[in-house]
């Protein structure tokens, strides 16, 4: 197979959830102009109208608006419903919704933990078991789970007052290997990408002037002295959906400027 055919998404259709903006509108971008048709799922539908306009002038690709709470089972199951009723295949998931909710850590409400909880790690598995049914049925797919380099590691309070946070990705990040292992004889592969600090509204605060101080200090621990934007994260993508990277399955891969090595 030719290098462009091995990156092609031709004819495949990628379900990306949070993708009316931030990463996961990054990663939308690069599916669709490597050819995928896509499935935009996000809570907000102004959000989603606004990114499925702009891909689909920009690349001539189909792309599909549904909103939905990746929180609650019963909107998980609706937007399957509607989203398999638009598409016949689902070839590429991408698990991006996510959450994050500051408040000290000693004081750190309960209420909020179980939210971040229910997006970040019961609403992957939730979309990630009826997908993968259809996955298996059609003879195969691609899942991309998006952790984060939090997973790895712990955080200054003043840079990252999110306690439970780290706590989800790293559940992301097992749950990624052991799907890998248990979804490989449907040749579902699985892998994980954990951006590091990228340049998105929920990181919008950090570069407040009240925040000035984190941000140089997050930049200090960054060896490419930036924060990541569209194209560092949308080819990274493109090869985890697509034949590129067709004997990888299990893989968490750091897109973070080098802030892990350091």
């Amino acid at each position: 197979m030719k290098l462009n055919e091995l990156f092609s998404l031709k004819d495949k259709t990628a379900l990306v959830t949070g993708g009316g903006r931030g990463i996961g509108k990054f990663i939308a971008t690069g599916l669709a102009e490597a050819g995928a048709d896509l499935i935009l799922v996000s809570r907000k539908m102004k959000n989603l109208e606004s990114a499925a306009k702009e891909i689909s002038e920009a690349f001539g690709v189909q792309v599909y608006p549904i909103a939905c709470d990746i929180a609650k089972a019963e909107d998980i199951e609706n937007m399957v419903k509607a989203a398999t009723e638009k598409c016949p295949r689902i070839d590429i998931l991408v698990n991006n919704a996510g959450a994050t909710w500051g408040a000290p850590t000693l004081e750190f409400p309960l209420e909020r933990w179980d939210q971040l909880f229910n997006v970040n790690v019961r609403g992957v598995w939730i979309l990630t078991q009826k997908i993968a049914n259809i996955m298996k049925n059609q003879g195969g797919g691609s899942i991309i789970n998006i952790s984060s380099v939090m997973a790895f590691r712990g955080s200054e309070e003043m840079a990252h007052p999110a306690v439970p946070y780290n706590s989800t990705k790293a559940a992301i990040n097992l749950l990624t290997m052991n799907l890998a292992v248990k979804l490989a004889p449907y040749n579902i592969r699985v892998n994980a990408i954990a951006p590091g600090f990228f340049r998105t509204d929920m990181m919008a605060y950090i570069e407040k002037p009240e925040f000035k101080k984190a941000y140089e200090m997050i930049l200090a621990q960054i060896p490419l002295r930036r924060v990541g934007d569209l194209d560092d994260v949308k080819g990274l993508a493109v090869f985890l959906a697509s034949n590129a990277s067709a004997y990888m399955t299990g893989a968490v891969l750091a897109n973070d400027g080098g802030y892990l090595a350091k």
